[in-house]
């Protein structure tokens, strides 16, 4: 009953008036959040919902999940797997959503107060799990269940859960010391606020950068399209004239690609690199030294020589040694290629009367007049078959050849940005599979990249409760005259969230927690690279490669010179990932805090890793937000590891004639319904009948024959 009266007071929040003449005065509302989301298919609110709502809600939700476990701890009834792991499995139901919910929306449409409130929120959070994950006497209940788990009839799934269960205690440090115990909170709690911190400093860095050009020339070959974003981020700027360009990819990469004005790429290129690195109160170094810092005294006080060894233990990989291991195989041959594409450049960029070798800034540059003195190639000529609509029928269509999924655009559900296009998605029998959101266009309330989300995972306990997910992009917005024209790369990410949108949907696990993408971090970047394969194949690419002007599909003869030119720069491409997932690794197999400053790490173990001058990791540290602000520290190497699996599982369609072959898909969709409610290396012999082998990658990217 208290509980009961704490929602229900809570559920009112006080607003501000909007009338400016009555500034002083409040109104009552309810809380959207908090309230039953009376929508179709339950989804969010979001025309209701204000960013004041999610700090009251969670802060509710928080103390409605503690309610939940004190029962659990309070139960004087034996523990069993119902009400003990059972019990945990379902605590927290409204924290569960509305922290899903607020990651969501924070990272794509974010504004000052949902940045306050993920401040105010993340030492908080920290504490409440640790509290949950460090109390003796849940984890006795736990324990007293795993004990006798050979006779309580499990299913698989039951068992498999309580496993998890167990193994989240003991890895959260519950057979620490109370002193320990104590220290790991207040560890836990400062990691919180630092990796928010990164994260906040990045994006401030990011959308803070201009150049600002007046002279058409420095354009060089850029699209019309590009062109006419790029002036209107010169009048969203202040500018009268002329065309601004950011750090953000959608805007950089092009220039970098087409401006012959090799002063201005390098002010560009230089601003990239050094983002967080400038020495004023965006600045990452002093957070990193401190997030290393203190994952080295965490896993020391978990029993761990250092952080990549926790964190990797219930990866495939298992141990760092084995990481390391794996990319020595893959970096000579990488190396190697990336210096013949250098050499290739270097006569080009000679020839062109300039001394010496190119440089970071000139590689981009150059990269295209190869492919067009090679292949008389020129990545334009691409994009106007790569319109964002038709890219995204494309994989609409790549899903229906192969599991029968269709997908409905509806435009009366609820969106959180007016850019934002929604589509119901059913099964192949009709039957409602779940709900996925599209957001495509850069903007400074959304952060960099691409990513996908879960608003709402998979389960099916008294019910099947039916996924609800979300992929992001960053691509060039459409303008007055122009929609949003994709490079090749472009569309291939679009591929890539793809595939991890359908391991959301595709997911039939009874239980959240082990729905979706709740996999090994070195599994889960699996089925989204896997679909950039189809992505590449001239039968895909003729079903939606269509001029967006004159419907023209992409001739067989255009597709031929893409995928020539695209073989030249893949050994830049894989040496710049790897040195940045090496960089990764470096950082989290340290044993004690280094007494060398980032930049100095950094530089130094590139160097002994052989990296070429002319080539930076994909992300340096001051800027790496993958490890040091999201869930990817020590296991960036995973993005390899998993193409890998894709090269060896898209070889399974290959090897039968047909890329769409229904007995491998139906094998395929299989292991992607099954979640993370078996092993990743399991779930994917039971796929292929044996374990992948690496000659498909070393093969797929020209690397041998």
């Amino acid at each position: 009953m208290k509980k009961t009266i704490l929602l229900a007071l809570s559920s009112i929040v006080l607003i501000a008036c909007n009338n400016p003449k009555s500034t002083n005065k409040t109104v009552e509302r309810e809380n959207p959040i908090l309230q039953e989301w009376d929508t179709p298919f339950g989804l969010p609110p979001f025309d209701k919902i204000q960013s004041e709502d999610y700090l009251p809600a969670y802060k509710i939700a928080l103390a409605e999940h503690q309610a939940d476990i004190d029962a659990i701890i309070n139960n004087t009834e034996a523990p069993t797997f119902k009400n003990t792991i059972e019990g945990i499995e379902f605590a927290g139901k409204n924290l569960t959503k509305i922290s899903s919910l607020l990651s969501c929306v924070e990272a794509a449409n974010t504004d000052s107060i949902l940045k306050a409130t993920k401040k105010e929120l993340a030492p908080i959070t920290s504490a409440h799990y640790d509290n949950i994950m460090l109390n003796e006497d849940l984890f006795a209940k736990v324990k007293a269940v795993y004990d006798q788990k050979e006779t309580l009839n499990l299913t698989p799934i039951e068992s498999y859960l309580l496993e998890e269960k167990y193994k989240d205690f003991t890895k959260s440090g519950i057979n620490l010391g109370a002193e320990d115990k104590e220290k790991l909170k207040e560890i836990n709690g400062k990691l919180a606020e630092l990796t928010l911190q990164y994260g906040n400093n990045l994006l401030d860095e990011t959308n803070s950068f201009e150049y600002h050009t007046t002279d058409s020339t420095d354009l060089g070959n850029l699209p019309t399209s590009l062109k006419a974003l790029a002036k209107e981020e010169a009048t969203k700027r202040g500018h009268e004239s002329g065309w601004s360009f950011t750090v953000q990819r959608p805007s950089i990469n092009p220039f970098l690609q087409s401006s012959p004005n090799r002063k201005a790429r390098k002010i560009l290129y230089d601003a990239y690199a050094q983002r967080a690195n400038n020495d004023n109160d965006k600045d990452n170094k002093k957070i990193i030294k401190e997030i290393v810092s203190l994952r080295i005294d965490k896993a020391k006080l978990l029993g761990f020589k250092n952080h990549a060894s926790r964190v990797l233990q219930n990866n495939m990989a298992e141990k760092p040694e084995n990481v390391l291991a794996f990319m020595d195989k893959m970096w000579p041959f990488a190396l190697a290629k990336a210096k013949e594409e250098k050499a290739a450049m270097n006569k080009i960029f000679q020839a062109d009367g300039n001394e010496g070798d190119i440089q970071g800034h000139d590689w981009r540059y150059y990269v295209e007049k190869v492919r067009k003195e090679r292949y008389n190639f020129d990545e334009e000529e691409t994009r106007p078959y790569f319109e964002v609509s038709a890219v995204t029928k494309g994989v609409f269509e790549l899903a229906n050849k192969l599991f029968g999924m269709t997908f409905v655009k509806r435009t009366d559900l609820p969106i959180w940005h007016p850019e934002q296009e929604v589509f119901e998605v059913n099964n192949r029998d009709g039957s409602h599979c779940g709900i996925m959101y599209l957001d495509f266009f850069a903007r400074d309330s959304k952060r960099g990249g691409a990513w996908m989300n879960s608003i709402r995972k998979q389960s099916n306990v008294d019910g099947m409760i039916h996924p609800v997910v979300t992929t992001n992009y960053n691509y060039p917005a459409p303008t007055e005259n122009s929609p949003s024209l994709l490079s090749y790369r472009e569309a291939e990410t679009l591929f890539h969230e793809f595939g991890h949108a359908i391991h959301g949907l595709l997911s039939n696990v009874k239980y959240r927690s082990l729905s979706g993408t709740a996999v090994p971090r070195d599994f889960v970047e699996f089925p989204s690279q896997v679909m950039e394969n189809w992505m590449g194949e001239p039968e895909v690419l003729q079903l939606f490669a269509k001029h967006y002007k004159t419907g023209e599909v992409i001739p067989e003869a255009l597709i031929k010179k893409l995928k020539d030119a695209n073989s030249f720069n893949g050994g830049f491409g894989t040496v710049e990932y790897m040195a940045a997932a090496y960089l990764d690794m470096y950082w989290h197999t340290l044993e004690a805090p280094t007494e060398m400053g980032v930049n100095e790490f950094e530089a130094k173990k590139l160097t002994e890793l052989g990296l070429i001058d002319v080539i930076q990791p994909r992300y340096r540290s001051t800027y790496f937000s993958h490890i040091f602000s999201g869930g990817y520290s020590a296991g960036y190497y995973s993005y390899q590891w998993s193409e890998v699996l894709d090269a060896d599982c898209f070889n399974a369609f290959k090897e039968t004639g047909n890329l769409f072959d229904p007995a491998v898909a139906k094998r395929y969709q299989e292991m992607m319904s099954k979640g993370g409610s078996e092993k990743g290396m399991k779930l994917y012999t039971d796929f292929r009948g044996q374990e992948p082998d690496i000659k498909w990658l070393l093969e797929k990217k020209g690397f041998i024959e």
